[in-house]
């Protein structure tokens, strides 16, 4: 029986400012930064404002897009040594938004590891979050900071600081062919 968090129900969103967001995090702690660039946070800040509340859900399930096809990514990944996608990456990445409490509240750490899970076995995350209701103010950064590890988490795995991102601008390249 099909799952009604069947991806291929769920709405793509905007994929390329998810990955946008994503990608000057990367960079911005690839060049040593540990501090946010206020120029840079404002600019993003008033990309983000200007999108509107339509815009702010497309950001959002672009941004959960991105964490499944990471997910995915990984998932086969692991596959290929006999390992699973959820035993070698969750924990880690929860183990990481522990030590985050700024950013990541500890309340919504289990969300976020519902979304990897989700994602890990072939659910969508947008479409397996939207059952519980709407996304929660304290949900929106541990969701960027989701999406940021995971493909930082794939651009350690592969000795590439920008496998990710290229991956992910591949397959959008390659949709837009189709």
């Amino acid at each position: 029986m099909p799952s009604p968090c069947d991806p291929q129900h769920a709405p793509a969103g905007d994929v390329s400012a998810a990955l946008m967001v994503i990608d000057s995090r990367l960079k911005q702690i690839y060049d040593g930064k540990t501090e946010t660039d206020p120029g840079q946070q404002a600019m993003i800040d008033q990309y983000i404002a200007s999108l509107g509340p339509r815009g702010a859900d497309d950001l959002l399930d672009g941004a959960c897009t991105l964490i499944y096809m990471f997910m995915q990514w990984l998932r086969a990944a692991y596959e290929d040594h006999d390992k699973d996608v959820i035993e070698y990456v969750v924990p880690n990445l929860v183990a990481t938004m522990r030590m985050m409490p700024k950013s990541v509240r500890p309340e919504v750490i289990p969300t976020m590891a519902g979304l990897l899970v989700a994602a890990g076995t072939g659910l969508s995350p947008n479409l397996w979050r939207k059952q519980y209701g709407d996304w929660t103010e304290e949900e929106l950064t541990s969701l960027e900071v989701t999406t940021f590890l995971l493909a930082e988490h794939i651009n350690r795995l592969t000795d590439d600081p920008d496998f990710a991102t290229r991956m992910v601008t591949e397959a959008l390249s390659s949709a837009d062919e189709d």
